[in-house]
């Protein structure tokens, strides 16, 4: 454990609250502002997300999403008896249970997560993960570092400018490495964000990308999510010196049967609800 994790650890008892009272808005929200608003939300936030969902995401398990699907059984990272050997970098990592997963195949995994909470809770769950701070439009690590990089849910649909992350990325990735991540599906931005039988009717347009903002009562932002349609996705990468290799739309398992804020089996059923984007570096 480094000095960086001992002061991690030492301040593991210092959560503050939730924002309850945080009104819901869609309104132009700037990268400082988007980047300050999810810093301070898992930080407030991370207890609860670990509580509520830990005991599905496992402590060592890479779930790509609410719908479950599994990295073992998924392969968009590549064949896993093939990244024994594979310097990593999770973005967005929280308590870093893919970047466990990968470990436990041989690879040589970095679990990267701006908020200090979530990686307090990595720290709480152990497994020697080395273990960054840091804002993923701005990574610290030197060109050419990494063979993979991959999130789950992590900072891409929280940040303003989503082409300077990849273009981060193309960066400390070597040529012809992986990346590889997931987000809420754009199609369900045109709906409630509710799991029953009310969030079936579109109320929103899909070509709507004003950010969706929590904020308190002086103006300021303490949630920020971006929209942005499977097009412009797709030319974010190829700006960023990507190839697509493939999009992949999990369908709702029958196992499943928890819902998980606007996700659940009855939605999943009929709309997809999340969309991983499987890319590599040109």
């Amino acid at each position: 454990m480094n000095q960086e994790d001992y002061a991690l650890e030492d301040a593991y008892d210092d959560a503050s609250g939730t924002d309850d009272d945080a009104e819901a808005t869609r309104r132009d929200a700037g990268e400082a502002e988007s980047s300050r608003a999810s810093r301070g939300w898992w930080d407030r936030n991370a207890d609860e997300y670990q509580s509520e969902h830990g005991g599905f995401l496992g402590d060592d398990r890479f779930v790509w999403g609410p719908e479950g699907l599994d990295e073992a059984d998924a392969a968009l990272l590549g064949p896993a008896d093939g990244l024994a050997g594979l310097d990593v970098l999770e973005i967005g990592a929280g308590a870093a249970q893919c970047a466990r997963w990968l470990a436990a195949q041989g690879a040589r995994p970095v679990a990267l997560d701006l908020s200090h909470r979530q990686l307090q809770h990595a720290l709480r769950i152990g497994g020697g993960i080395p273990l960054v701070e840091a804002d993923a439009g701005a990574l610290p690590f030197r060109d050419g570092s990494f063979d993979l990089v991959c999130s789950a849910y992590g900072a891409v649909p929280f940040v303003a400018d989503p082409v300077k992350v990849f273009r981060e990325v193309h960066r400390v990735l070597r040529p012809g490495g992986r990346w590889v991540f997931s987000v809420t599906h754009p199609i369900r931005w045109a709906f409630p964000d509710e799991p029953g039988p009310e969030g079936l009717s579109v109320s929103a347009s899909y070509f709507d990308r004003t950010p969706y903002v929590e904020q308190d009562e002086q103006g300021r932002a303490v949630y920020v999510e971006h929209h942005r349609t499977l097009g412009d996705r797709v030319r974010e990468l190829v700006a960023a010196g990507f190839r697509l290799v493939d999009l992949v739309e999990p369908e709702w398992p029958a196992w499943n049967t928890q819902e998980w804020g606007g996700w659940s089996p009855l939605r999943g059923n009929l709309i997809p609800g999340t969309a991983i984007f499987v890319s590599e570096r040109a």
